[in-house]
C-alpha cells in the first residue's frame, strides 16, 4: 500500500528549490550554515519535512563551486570557526533566472488547472492506489 502522506502529489517537499530558497535568504543576509538551515526550516518550501543539514551544507558546497555563493571564515566570536556565506553577483543573476523559471511554471501550472477544471475528481484520492504507481 502506498502512504499518500509520502507521494509526491502531497507536495509535502519541495526540495528541489533548495537552490533559489537558499539564494533568496542570502540575498537578505550574509548566513553561516547552521543558521540557514533553520531559515529554510522556517520556510514553507519545505513543509513539514525539515532539510537535511549534510544536503544543505553539499548544495553549499556546489554553490561555492559554481561561483553563485562566496563563503568565509569567521573566527571572531571565540568560539569553532564558521563559515559566512554570501550571495555573489552571479548568485543573483542566478535568482533573478529562478524567478523568471518559476513565474513560467506558476503560469503553466494555473493553465493546467484552468484546463483540467475544477469539477474533476482529483485522481490521487483514488482508493486503490493506481493514480500513484508509476
Amino acid at each position: 500500500m502506498i502512504d499518500l502522506q509520502q507521494c509526491p502529489c502531497a507536495g509535502k517537499n519541495l526540495d528541489k528549490l533548495l537552490q533559489p530558497m537558499i539564494l533568496v535568504l542570502l540575498d537578505r543576509e550574509r548566513l553561516h550554515g547552521y543558521a540557514l538551515v533553520q531559515r529554510l526550516a522556517e520556510s514553507p518550501m519545505v513543509g513539514t519535512r525539515k532539510p537535511d543539514p549534510t544536503g544543505v551544507y553539499r548544495m553549499l558546497k556546489t554553490m561555492e563551486e559554481r561561483e553563485i555563493v562566496s563563503a568565509v571564515w569567521d573566527d571572531s566570536l571565540k568560539r569553532l570557526p564558521r563559515k559566512i556565506y554570501t550571495i555573489t553577483p552571479l548568485g543573483r543573476e542566478c535568482l533573478a533566472s529562478w524567478i523568471r523559471t518559476l513565474r513560467d511554471y506558476r503560469d503553466s501550472i494555473e493553465a493546467f488547472l484552468s484546463l483540467a477544471g475544477n469539477d474533476r475528481r482529483d485522481p490521487c484520492d483514488r482508493k486503490d492506489g493506481m493514480a500513484h504507481e508509476a
